[in-house]
């Protein structure tokens, strides 16, 4: 078995997956949200150690169809070092038909398209990217690093070089002061940017995190409540027309409520289904099965 320095993260869809590490800890580890790295100094792992890794991987799952490169954002690595690890992934396993990561928004606006273009050609193609929200002042708020307009940018850039892209909005960042203006921010930039997958998480501080998240913030913040989750959720789906197909998803086990649907077309099934939600109609999942 791998020797996994943890903890270890991966997005869901990537739990039956192969997961190799090409950093640790997250280059950026400033968003006041997350504790996820705190425990960790960002490195970039040296090109042997991981490759030595690859090497093991294969002798144990010769047979991998899918990797994921971890941890927060090995899209930080120099151009060449990742190009070498994808280019061993494809040399090592002959069946591999996906490599991913998670990306952020600085990583992508660092890195020229050619570059990128270059990346998803040796096999990096999908890319995990946190949103949070798309209000300017809410990402000021959560120190996430990012504008509105960056991110745009950002998506763009992804989708030109041909990218996937699963995006991730966090429901409740506003808290109760400020919930509009996160979801409206949300949609106006979700409706410029094109993503291939877009998922919404429920906020939930770890307490390693709430007070540093509190102090940022600004003013007093006031979490919301399930209902209201479910309020912010129905303005996101009404509000959306994004510039192409898109599928959604609100399965994440932080989420009150799991929806899945195709946007735009499946949007009246999705609204339905929030409603019965909100007038009592359909369950929510119970608040001990929920977390990060």
């Amino acid at each position: 078995m791998l020797n996994y320095d943890m903890p270890l993260y991966r997005p869901p869809s990537e739990g039956n997956n192969l997961i190799i590490q090409a950093t640790l800890g997250c280059s950026y580890n400033q968003c006041s949200f997350c504790s996820m790295y705190h425990s960790k100094r960002y490195q970039e792992r040296p090109f042997e150690m991981v490759a030595n890794e690859i090497r093991e991987a294969v002798s144990l799952w010769p047979k991998t169809r899918r990797v994921f490169l971890a941890d927060g954002d090995a899209l930080a690595l120099p151009s060449e070092q990742l190009l070498a690890i994808l280019l061993l992934l494809k040399s090592s396993f002959p069946q591999l038909t996906r490599v991913s990561c998670y990306a952020t928004p600085i990583n992508l606006l660092r890195k020229s398209a050619e570059e990128l273009q270059q990346l998803q050609q040796a096999g990096l193609t999908l890319l995990y990217f946190g949103i949070e929200s798309g209000s300017n002042l809410i990402l000021k708020k959560i120190t996430k690093g990012a504008t509105q307009r960056g991110m745009v940018t950002a998506l763009t850039k992804a989708q030109r070089c041909g990218f996937k892209v699963s995006a991730t909005v966090v429901l409740g960042l506003g808290g109760t002061t400020h919930w509009q203006r996160h979801i409206d921010g949300t949609i106006e930039l979700l409706n410029q940017a094109p993503v291939n997958y877009l998922s919404t998480l429920q906020l939930y501080l770890e307490e390693s995190a709430s007070e540093t998240f509190r102090q940022r913030f600004g003013e007093p913040f006031i979490m919301q409540n399930d209902q209201a989750i479910l309020q912010e959720q129905r303005r996101l789906l009404s509000g959306l027309e994004p510039p192409q197909a898109t599928i959604f998803r609100s399965n994440h086990a932080s989420n009150a409520l799991a929806l899945a649907g195709n946007l735009p077309k499946d949007r009246a099934m999705l609204l339905q289904q929030l409603e019965q939600a909100i007038e009592g109609e359909r369950a929510l999942r119970r608040t001990e099965l929920r977390g990060l």
